[in-house]
């Protein structure tokens, strides 16, 4: 995504706003002020109060990482995170290792409730031309995230 916009100051913030480290997942906000910024939701006080949190930031819903540089790397929206064994997980990444394999055109990663993990990952994958359902090729695309992402995901 780049950098913050002159005129505009934006950080990464943890959900009780405060700033992540160079390089965690956080929400992006933007510090109130500015000409173009949200007001408030049309007579609806309290989903308004949800947006802003304190000390003037303004919460986006959107999720992103800042580097040491200060860029910032879109990781997906706040209300698509899958929250599984105290761990959040952005579908996304999911989504973006399974398309990395040769018999994966297109990939979904869902949250579904477990009674354990609170939430359990699933993913749904549509095979390229060539490639049929098999528990052996499931095993795979398994293997295939495992090797690649952290244990969590």
């Amino acid at each position: 995504m780049g950098r913050a916009f002159p005129g505009f100051e934006v950080a990464v913030l943890d959900p009780e706003g405060v700033p992540v480290g160079a390089g965690e997942v956080g929400e992006i906000c933007v510090r109130a002020g500015n000409p173009g910024q949200f007001l408030r939701y049309w007579q609806q006080p309290e989903a308004t109060a949800d947006k802003v949190i304190r000390d003037g930031w303004i919460r986006t819903g959107d999720q992103a990482r800042r580097d040491a540089a200060g860029n910032f790397s879109y990781q997906g929206r706040a209300d698509d995170i899958i929250s599984s064994a105290g761990y959040r997980v952005g579908p996304g990444e999911i989504e973006e290792c399974l398309l990395s394999h040769p018999a994966v055109a297109m990939a979904a990663a869902v949250g579904v409730p477990d009674s354990l993990r609170g939430e359990a990952i699933h993913a749904f994958v549509v095979l390229t031309e060539g490639h049929s359902p098999a528990t052996e090729l499931a095993d795979e695309l398994r293997q295939h995230v495992k090797s690649r992402l952290a244990f969590y995901q």
